[in-house]
């Protein structure tokens, strides 16, 4: 028999009712017109029970295609990495249950110390001064980026995007801006990263922002150097948006390349795919900034004997401050994957990280090589890369895709729709998850063989 999950019985529903006056259930919506009332049942299926429930959801999952049984090879954003199993054992320790703001902070000094780890290491990956803990994702932190920006920026109202920045992330930005007077200028991309002729024609008195990605959405790495001369020599802030931020165990810190702000999302240290989400939204400023961060902004200090403490320094949350002085709403349930990454990054500690940056870059650069052997395949851009490449393809690439989805390949993300001049362009990442074996698979695939 079905079980059902109504926690009140009927004598529950009787004594209810009975307390405000009204007879019955009808009675109690009588003040909804019949003309906005559902004349029939609902069209549902028969109740199941709790093991047949399982087993319907279960047949449904099985027609996911799990990173466990194909060979993968997407990226874009979401990434296929290693987590060890201490992170899942130690985050679900019964300590850690409730990871949500803590509103009486101070007695919560788990949580507080578990934020502050986190705001450390992202200081010290990205070269920044200070980080907060709030954002939703890599898309919304660059979006509260530009704000930043614009808030700070002198009554500046232009913000140059780069076209090589994530897609998803300059619409997100788009959205946040719908209803400002901010102008969003596009700026084309050379060879796989940002026009710098065009940046310096764009950039005036009334720019704000630059923002790029590093690595970009192709997987190129930005001279972050030179573009940030360009930008504080128009008076603008750059901004960095770091989608994979396993990059920067390898590659130098944003922060001492000149940037004024790196916003990205961390879901590549310990959190799982699972199907897009959550992330995690990290941003970091120099300190000049500090006051103008979203979010909460967690401190250590001594108590009153002297020893270590942690404190909610700053919550620039409208919650927390009269609205009109508020920098910005956002302040997520960030505590549960706030800890992931700590705990992923305290494993690996910082020569860990350089390790597993260089694997993902050598693996991605032994499977460039290699396809860039086949006849008809082309590395679109000459730079350097990360772990993920752009591949012209001498046929269609949805008719490539299905082509490899029946050998079981999921071989990277059509670039056609967010960038149509790459009509047969192709995406491919590769990670410390693919063995050489994969790489092998996914070449002999694409010049024709089976798996």
């Amino acid at each position: 028999m079905p079980m059902r999950y109504l926690p009140h019985t009927e004598m529950d529903i009787r004594q209810m009712l009975e307390t405000i006056g009204v007879k019955n259930i009808d009675e109690l919506f009588s003040g909804i017109p019949d003309s906005c009332r559902l004349q029939s049942p609902l069209n549902l299926p028969s109740a199941l029970s709790e093991s047949e429930a399982v087993a319907v959801l279960k047949t449904l999952a099985e027609r996911n295609a799990k990173v466990s049984e194909w060979d993968s090879f997407l990226g874009g954003g979401a990434y296929n990495h290693f987590i060890p199993a201490v992170v899942d054992h130690l985050v679900s320790r019964s300590e850690f249950y409730t990871a949500y703001t803590p509103y009486q902070p101070e007695i919560s000094q788990g949580t507080l110390q578990a934020i502050f780890e986190f705001q450390t290491m992202i200081c010290q990956l990205t070269g920044m001064d200070v980080a907060n803990a709030s954002m939703y994702d890599g898309a919304s932190a660059c979006a509260e980026a530009v704000l930043l920006a614009l808030r700070t920026g002198r009554k500046r109202n232009k913000v140059l995007l780069s076209e090589a920045l994530h897609p998803q992330y300059r619409e997100t930005v788009a959205t946040y801006c719908r209803y400002l007077n901010v102008e969003l200028i596009e700026v084309g991309s050379a060879d796989g990263v940002t026009d710098r002729q065009q940046l310096k024609g764009l950039l005036d008195e009334q720019v704000a922002a630059v923002v790029v990605g590093y690595p970009n959405y192709f997987g190129q790495i930005e001279d972050l150097q030179k573009l940030a001369d360009a930008a504080h020599a128009a008076g603008a802030k750059l901004i960095t948006a770091v989608s994979e931020p396993l990059a920067l165990g390898l590659f130098k810190a944003p922060g001492d390349l000149g940037a004024d702000v790196v916003a990205g999302e961390g879901q590549a240290f310990g959190i799982p795919l699972s199907f897009g989400g959550p992330g995690i939204g990290f941003f970091a400023v120099k300190q000049n900034d500090m006051r103008a961060l979203p979010g909460r902004l967690v401190g250590e200090t001594v108590d009153q004997d002297g020893k270590r403490g942690f404190v909610l320094t700053l919550a620039t949350r409208e919650q927390h401050i009269r609205r009109e002085k508020a920098t910005s709403n956002i302040c997520s349930n960030q505590g549960m994957c706030t800890l992931m990454v700590g705990i992923f990054l305290a494993l690996h500690g910082k020569q860990g990280l350089r390790k597993l940056a260089e694997l993902n870059y050598s693996k991605a650069a032994y499977a460039k090589k290699q396809i860039s052997a086949l006849d008809g395949f082309a590395i679109a851009f000459s730079g350097e890369v990360f772990n993920e490449f752009v591949v012209v393809c001498p046929e269609p690439v949805a008719e490539l895709q299905k082509r490899l989805e029946e050998q079981g390949i999921l071989s990277g993300i059509a670039l056609a729709k967010d960038y149509p001049q790459l009509e047969n362009g192709l995406l491919i990442c590769v990670t410390e998850q693919n063995s050489r074996e994969q790489i092998d698979r996914l070449v002999s695939a694409l010049a024709g063989g089976e798996r």
